[in-house]
């Protein structure tokens, strides 16, 4: 193996340090390779765009192959110009004929087959974002459905609050998938023509914006979009949606799935190298990894917002590996969010279990509502304060507490205490709520409207 060769295999990004993207579709739309024949792909649709001869839009696009072209080689030579659409332009005028070669990249300029091609990659990667999201959104209403009525603690501050129930829960996670997939079905993605300055000075008329979005299978934009980079913005603020949806997922199976809580666990959990005993809640790991650093990604896109002049240098350049990345971070996370809900394994008995753990202090906020009618609202509040703290500081049944308390004497018959202290009895419209969320189906993508 040559230098160069081992060199080039040593640079070469497999993914070792990235296993929530390894293996998925958007891995393989993203990669060099796919980004190559992307530009290809602009290239060849704007010689039909330009109304090239038959002939020479054939031999273009029978040239426009990516294993035709050395992806290494390409951003080797890259660095001199800045950008890798120079030396393929070169590469592609050489791999036809002369009269061909005179449609190769005419009147257009590096920006707008870069900015295409990034836009035909997002474009593709959607396609099997949008599956999996409808997948794990599918799984979530499957959930929401079994468990209804479901009780189990809700928390707020780390602490039990009052009941709620699993399928509550569930239902409102697949509202955030679908706000997340939702966003970014609706996306516009455009193609790019501008020229030199986003002028169209060496292309001819507006219409070829229409001829060119045609001949991509990308939207039609209405200026040149060289320094109003909106298009990449939002993508990267519904890919960070996208990261945050199924992140509060696994950060919910996180906490659930911890040794003394037990409320849920993954279906396949993952091994550890040390403990034998470990079933690790690995796709949730994944999720919140990328949902961590899906943010920043965007905060770098939406920063190239600040494009000084018709073409910016930095700001552009600055979108290339960030918008890729965040597609790979979003793809993984979908991947592992769709496995994730389709193996979720729901503990009610331990949901049940800890309903109980407080002793009745869960249902204090109920007891409050019923004590009202006997002693007033303030009083029933200051009541139900003193003795909630007087059953946790000593570890009692705040039954047994309140069934002393002097003020209740002869206002309360304590045999109805039972019934007022069973959380099963005290969730609220969880179950209709659940239902008004399950009457939400997802909106179509934006290129089937």
């Amino acid at each position: 193996m040559s230098s160069d060769s081992q060199r080039s295999d040593a640079a070469a990004d497999v993914g070792l340090l990235a296993p929530g993207r390894v293996g998925t579709p958007v891995e393989t739309e993203t990669g060099d390779r796919a980004v190559l024949q992307a530009m290809l792909d602009a290239e060849a649709a704007l010689a039909r765009a330009l109304g090239a001869p038959a002939g020479d839009c054939t031999e273009i696009e029978a040239a426009a192959r990516a294993d035709r072209f050395d992806p290494r080689d390409l951003a080797v030579r890259a660095r001199d110009g800045g950008n890798p659409v120079i030396p393929l332009v070169a590469d592609l005028r050489a791999a036809v004929g002369d009269r061909a070669a005179a449609w190769v990249h005419r009147g257009a300029t590096s920006q707008d087959i870069m900015d295409t091609a990034l836009m035909l990659i997002a474009r593709r990667a959607r396609v099997h974002l949008l599956a999996d999201l409808d997948t794990t959104a599918d799984h979530l209403a499957r959930l929401a459905r079994e468990h209804r009525v479901t009780p189990m603690p809700g928390r707020t501050l780390t602490q039990h609050a009052v009941p709620t129930t699993f399928g509550l829960k569930a239902a409102g996670w697949r509202q955030l998938v679908l706000d997340a997939r939702d966003r970014l079905a609706s996306l516009p993605l455009p193609a790019q023509l501008g020229g030199a300055a986003g002028t169209l000075a060496a292309t001819g008329p507006v219409g070829l914006l229409a001829a060119y979005a045609e001949a991509t299978g990308l939207d039609e934009p209405l200026l040149p979009w060289h320094v109003l980079r909106t298009p990449v913005a939002e993508l990267g603020a519904a890919l960070a949606l996208v990261g945050g949806a199924l992140g509060k997922i696994a950060a919910d199976v996180l906490v659930l799935s911890r040794t003394e809580i037990g409320e849920l666990s993954e279906g396949a959990g993952g091994g550890s190298s040390a403990m034998p005993h470990k079933a690790n809640p690995v796709r949730s790991a994944l999720i919140a990894a990328a949902a961590r650093q899906l943010p920043q990604h965007a905060a770098t896109l939406f920063s190239s917002l600040v494009a000084e002049d018709e073409r910016p240098a930095g700001a552009w350049h600055a979108e290339w590996q960030t918008l890729r990345e965040a597609l790979r971070l979003a793809g993984g996370a979908a991947r592992d969010a769709a496995e994730l809900t389709a193996g979720l394994r729901v503990h009610t008995q331990r949901m049940h279990e800890h309903l109980d753990l407080t002793e009745g202090l869960i249902v204090s906020e109920r007891l409050v509502a019923a004590f009202e009618p006997l002693v007033g609202r303030r009083e029933a509040r200051n009541l139900l304060t003193r003795a909630s703290h007087a059953a946790a500081a000593g570890r009692l049944p705040l039954e047994d507490v309140l069934a002393e308390q002097p003020e209740l004497r002869g206002l309360l018959d304590p045999a109805d205490l039972p019934g007022l202290l069973d959380p099963t009895r005290y969730l609220g419209a969880a179950p209709e709520l659940t239902d008004r969320a399950l009457g939400r189906t997802p909106s179509p993508p934006q290129e089937d409207r």
